[in-house]
């Protein structure tokens, strides 16, 4: 398995889904996040997308909250060429690094989606998004909480196998407490989904749909950090 602070070309190794079906299917999870981001005028803010992929979100969120500026950063070098490829003439730029504390105080919002499950070190994560954010900056985590799910252990071993990272359930208690203790206010809330949920997939990384459906209504969760303490 590949340390998960290295440089890849992609991170998800699935054959038989690439990384644009991901992204087309990532749609509606989006629009119900930037409907629970508070802040409602982005016109003076510098945004940050902490594992962009290909780069899609930031280009939605710009459409629908157009912001001054925004990164997305991401391990992925190839997942980034893409997001380059296709930001057009929007303010946006998109660099693969393992180093993004370099851009110190220079995020007023960022948000992150289906991450921090991917990341081992999460003291040094949140460190890391310290760094980036100027004083009063929010960070929205999103984060799916499986420790009671049955399912878990089948999900652990299907991200492992697909993926060059892997992946990690942390509880939402230690989640908390390790943004707090780097001077973050930390809220959360439950997300709740609209309309169906499709399970047609043959392989999502649950042995049921109960386990899914679980995952979904009871155990989706939007942590909301702001930083209090630089």
């Amino acid at each position: 398995m590949m340390q998960q602070d290295r440089l890849y070309d992609i991170w998800w190794q699935n054959l038989e889904e690439g990384e644009q079906q991901m992204e087309e299917r990532h749609l509606r999870g989006w629009k119900e996040v930037i409907n629970l981001i508070q802040e409602q005028d982005l016109s003076d803010m510098t945004v940050l997308d902490f594992g962009c992929n290909q780069g899609g979100f930031l280009r939605h969120l710009y459409q629908v909250k157009p912001f001054k500026e925004g990164m997305g950063i991401d391990l992925a070098q190839q997942s980034i060429a893409v997001a380059n490829s296709r930001k057009g003439d929007l303010p946006l730029t998109y660099v693969a690094t393992n180093t993004p504390e370099q851009y110190t105080n220079k995020f007023n919002l960022a948000v992150s989606q289906a991450v921090i499950y991917l990341i081992k070190d999460l003291k040094s994560h949140a460190w890391k998004i310290k760094q980036m954010l100027k004083p009063g900056g929010v960070y929205y985590a999103t984060y799916t909480d499986l420790n009671d799910n049955p399912s878990l252990q089948h999900f652990t071993i299907w991200i492992n196998e697909n993926s060059l990272v892997e992946s990690n359930a942390h509880t939402l208690d230690f989640i908390a407490e390790t943004f707090a203790s780097e001077g973050f206010n930390v809220e959360i809330q439950r997300r709740h989904p609209q309309g169906f949920i499709d399970v047609s997939r043959k392989k999502d990384g649950f042995l049921r749909i109960a386990d899914r459906m679980k995952a979904t209504y009871e155990q989706a969760y939007i942590f909301r950090f702001v930083l209090t303490d630089k």
